[in-house]
């Protein structure tokens, strides 16, 4: 009788360790069902499952070429036996990813949206600013009153900021830098 993988057969435990049980098959031939292959949940020890002399069904899982024959326990029990699946979860897109759909962004675009996330880190960094300074206080009007300067230091701060990454900008839209 020659062995096939996925077969399903009867066989007696003839030793135990403690990676798993050898088990001998109809045609006389040895095969190992290891640790992780005798049930469903976790083994600690495999004493409390399997004693030797035991009769078991087991699927051929393999057959090497030198002749070593793995076997499974948990998976030749019937599908109703066996541990029922999770439901999977349904996949949502990661934040920050694009679909794949989607055209590459033209300059306009790049533009808009560093626009926005500059205002964003502005208004943060004016927060964080601001809280240790105690607050809105007098200084903070105008930058230089002795230049007669009509420009709040918010609006310099937020223009140079501007003026520094056009310069990113234009490295990566290859113009001059």
């Amino acid at each position: 009788m020659s062995i096939e993988v996925g077969s399903k057969l009867e066989g007696k435990v003839t030793g135990i360790t403690n990676f798993g049980a050898f088990v001998e098959l109809p045609s006389g031939s040895t095969g190992l069902v290891h640790i992780s292959e005798v049930a469903d949940n976790y083994v600690k020890d495999i004493n409390d499952h399997l004693k030797v002399g035991d009769m078991v069904e087991v699927k051929v899982m393999n057959v090497g070429s030198d002749g070593k024959i793995g076997l499974s326990i948990r998976k030749a029990k019937p599908e109703s036996e066996q541990r029922p699946q999770r439901p999977q979860r349904p996949t949502r897109p990661r934040q920050g990813s694009k679909p794949s759909f989607e055209r590459p962004e033209n300059f306009e675009q790049k533009m808009a949206k560093f626009m926005k996330d500059s205002e964003e880190r502005l208004t943060t960094l004016k927060r964080a600013t601001e809280s240790k300074r105690g607050g809105r206080g007098a200084r903070r009007g105008y930058l230089a009153d002795c230049f007669n300067c009509k420009l709040k230091s918010d609006d310099i701060l937020h223009v140079c900021s501007l003026l520094w990454s056009m310069r990113f900008f234009m490295r990566e839209s290859g113009g001059e830098s």
